[in-house]
């Protein structure tokens, strides 16, 4: 961060120093030398903190945690607040067959399923933390965030069960081996 008489400078801002006036871009352009010239330092940025998770640091440069019963409630109405927006857009379909008996797609069904399956696993998730620091890294976690179920991984050894008995084997990984498949697949 740099600093003139006090006060930060942003990068990328016209500035004036002494009766100068300096262009958006001389903090970046100039030398240590120069900005020193100027009367501009140099200091290290002050401390970040996820302020969703945190108040700030205390004297120490601990940082000081929102209350974790509280943040747990924020949370899981968060999850479901996502959820309904998930799910909004196919209630129209709902209310249809509700109310004239067309039939919903299989897969619309499907989905809106999912959501309701994720929304509760991730709300266990969620209380199933004992701190706020593991509640911090479970939200900004990949898992909380997608709302897709996760995809096998069909490494080496691997088999992908395709029902009524049938199998892929994927020994061989993605280094060897073959997949050799004589009928199609339908999923």
């Amino acid at each position: 961060m740099f600093v003139l008489n006090g006060r930060p400078l942003p990068l990328d801002t016209p500035f004036g120093a002494n009766g100068t006036l300096y262009p958006a871009n001389w903090l970046r352009l100039s030398s240590p030398a120069e900005r020193a010239a100027a009367g501009i330092t140099e200091e290290p940025d002050p401390p970040t903190w996820d302020q969703r998770f945190y108040w700030g640091y205390d004297s120490e440069g601990n940082l000081i945690p929102k209350d974790h019963t509280q943040l747990v409630e924020l949370w899981d109405s968060q999850t479901k607040t996502t959820a309904n927006t998930l799910l909004q857009p196919t209630d129209w379909m709902i209310v249809r067959e509700a109310d004239n008996g067309t039939p919903i797609d299989p897969e619309v069904k499907a989905r809106r399923q999912q959501i309701r399956q994720l929304t509760g696993t991730k709300i266990t998730a969620i209380e199933a933390t004992v701190d706020t620091p593991e509640l911090a890294a479970y939200i900004t976690s990949p898992e909380y965030s997608s709302w897709e179920e996760p995809t096998p991984d069909l490494g080496g050894g691997d088999t992908l069960d395709l029902g009524g008995g049938d199998t892929l084997d994927f020994s061989g990984g993605a280094t060897g081996g073959s997949i050799f498949i004589n009928d199609t697949i339908t999923f």
